[in-house]
């Protein structure tokens, strides 16, 4: 059977299983069989009675059928698919640690004086969870328990509620570490790595969108958006400038302490002196950094006690201290990453523990975990001594540093779940990330199923000769590709998309003229896959919205009061569902944006 034909029944076939309600795994994985079976042993659908006389019925375990399960084993078995799960795992510890609702208290401290704070500090919150977990349903519910009350009460309007909430909580599909890129990546072997610095500027641009859209319309319409009445003792004007000031200086002076200490960790061992051409120094870690982050603490000190006081940075901390968690998962995972500490599987897990780590923590105040600690100084030291200490002189074996951790973090772990509130935060979190993670990997292998059938059977190709022959200009193809990924995103999920679409669209991409993509600047040929991979991003986040299957507006009805409708929902997506698009005519117009980080 002709490979026109088989294009025109798997394209109807996707959207009558859909359609009845199958699940797209299941159905990809249906049409997978179907493909190979129309493309190399069509005499099945006519005469099943011949059945073993085939090329893939003759030879079990042998020609296209190989070559398919050679191409699932091989996705299922990539080292960094097991990041998805530990970054799931994360967002959903996220929600249970309360790291979350100090968060906006703290920004909220900052910005209620604001016209429209309250929806900025939405926007800015959902930004920093989207940097910490790269997870989108969760940040909605989240947002919409925390924000969504609190805007309502304040008289915001409601539109502009509902909007802020579900285009801020869909950031995670932009911002880095966005599982969106790492499947796209996977897909396309395409660095990771590389895509997440892609994106960090167009993911901070659209942010950027929607603040700048909050701000003006509030000035415009500030009925929209009434400010609160002031609290007493609450600091106002320039006292909470130098409030903020101060607690920045506590704030920079600790991230410095931390860096001086690793540079001069670095220095005091040799291992950042110089190995020859072509290697990498290491990240901050020279000697230089030491001079330059040991100036930093020792201007941020002089500034605590010569200029603030210690009383006012004292109380500007206390304003602020909600954000100090986030930004220690964000520096533990962006910056395992980027200082050439760990990979992206690596960072996850990191993360991960971090987190779990402060939801304990946050069980109990400071002075309250200063009396346990001191009621248990005798075994915390006795443990220290005869686990830590002694087998460094009894004990010669290149793992020891391994067990020993290994060891410690078991014990923490023993200890933590005694904890009811962190055994219950644990159990649900993993409940969760095990539903949610068998889900992307049953689409997943159906998916890929499917590209690959479509692939062996010559789809491709097909496809990029018939779009790369016909006469729309690059740009106008390019464009034909964005409507159709817009379309299909109102109906399908971006898993199954970017498995299906991208592993077709990405070569007809590549085969274009280089010089006629885009107006403005012109990219390299070996950042084609990256920038179609921000891209591709952009358009699934605008599915993220799009009726009529926009899953965040299924987010929020989840958690939202009974008087907002699914409807009212989706008038509220419409201001920025056309932000977004802006965002992407910038990416379509201006490609080079996305290597001025690379």
């Amino acid at each position: 059977m002709d490979i026109g034909t088989i294009s025109l029944v798997l394209m109807l076939g996707l959207l009558v299983l859909l359609a009845i309600g199958m699940p797209l795994g299941m159905a990809s994985a249906v049409l997978a069989v179907l493909v190979l079976v129309m493309k190399f042993e069509p005499a099945l659908l006519t005469a099943p009675w011949t059945f073993g006389d085939g090329i893939l019925t003759g030879r079990p375990g042998s020609g296209p059928l190989n070559i398919l399960a050679q191409k699932i084993y091989g996705l299922l078995t990539d080292y960094v698919l097991i990041s998805i799960p530990l970054f799931i795992f994360m967002a959903s510890l996220l929600e249970r640690s309360g790291i979350a609702k100090d968060m906006y208290s703290s920004l909220n401290v900052w910005l209620n004086r604001t016209r429209g704070g309250i929806a900025i500090v939405t926007s800015i919150m959902a930004v920093i969870m989207a940097a910490m977990s790269g997870i989108i349903g969760g940040e909605v519910v989240l947002l919409g328990l925390i924000a969504l009350p609190q805007m309502l009460r304040l008289g915001y309007n409601q539109n502009l509620a509902i909007g802020t909430i579900c285009a801020s909580g869909s950031l995670g599909t932009m911002i880095p570490p966005s599982i969106v890129l790492i499947i796209y990546g996977l897909i396309t072997e395409t660095s990771i790595k590389a895509l997440f610095t892609a994106s960090f500027l167009p993911g901070f641009m659209l942010a950027s969108f929607f603040i700048i859209y909050i701000i003006v319309r509030t000035k415009l319409r500030p009925q929209d958006a009434p400010l609160p009445d002031p609290q007493p003792g609450e600091p106002v004007g320039a006292q909470k400038l130098v409030l903020f000031l101060a607690f920045l200086s506590v704030l920079t002076a600790g991230i410095c302490t931390v860096l001086f200490l690793r540079a001069l960790f670095f220095t005091i061992t040799g291992q950042n002196a110089d190995l020859g051409v072509g290697v990498d120094p290491i990240f901050w870690g020279t000697p230089d950094y030491v001079l330059w982050f040991g100036g930093i603490v020792a201007a941020c000190l002089g500034l605590i006690y010569f200029v603030f006081g210690i009383e006012r940075t004292t109380r500007g901390w206390l304003l602020g201290k909600g954000l100090v968690a986030p930004i220690v998962v964000i520096g533990v995972v962006m910056g395992s990453i980027y200082g050439g500490i760990t990979g992206i599987t690596e960072a996850a897990g990191m993360g991960a523990l971090a987190v779990y780590l402060l939801m304990t923590i946050y069980q109990k105040d400071f002075n309250a975990w200063m009396a346990l600690l001191s009621a248990n100084a005798k075994w915390i030291a006795l443990y220290v001594v005869v686990v830590l200490i002694a087998p460094q002189f009894f004990i010669n074996s290149p793992t020891l540093g391994i067990s020993q951790t290994m060891i410690t973090l078991f014990v923490l772990l023993l200890l933590t779940l005694r904890l009811p509130a962190v055994l219950e935060g644990l159990w649900d979190s993993l409940m969760r990330t095990l539903k949610s993670t068998g889900t992307i990997i049953w689409v997943t292998v159906g998916a890929a199923a499917l590209a690959g059938a479509y692939t062996i059977a010559g789809g491709p190709t097909y496809v990029a000769d018939f779009i790369v022959g016909s006469d729309l200009p690059t740009m106008g193809i390019i464009l034909s590709m964005m409507v159709i990924l817009l379309f299909m995103g109102a109906f399908m999920d971006w898993v199954g998309i970017v498995l299906l679409i991208i592993p077709v669209f990405l070569p007809i991409v590549q085969r274009l003229p280089i010089e006629e993509i885009g107006f403005v600047g012109q990219l390299e040929p070996r950042h084609v896959g990256i920038w179609f991979g921000v891209v591709f991003c952009m358009n699934m986040q605008v599915s993220f919205l799009s009726p009529p299957f926009g899953p965040a507006a299924f987010y929020l009805k989840s958690v939202a009061p009974p008087h907002i409708s699914l409807t009212d929902i989706f008038k509220g997506f419409l201001p920025f569902i056309g932000i977004q698009l802006i965002a992407l005519s910038v990416l379509l117009i201006w490609p080079n944006i996305i290597t001025i980080l690379l």
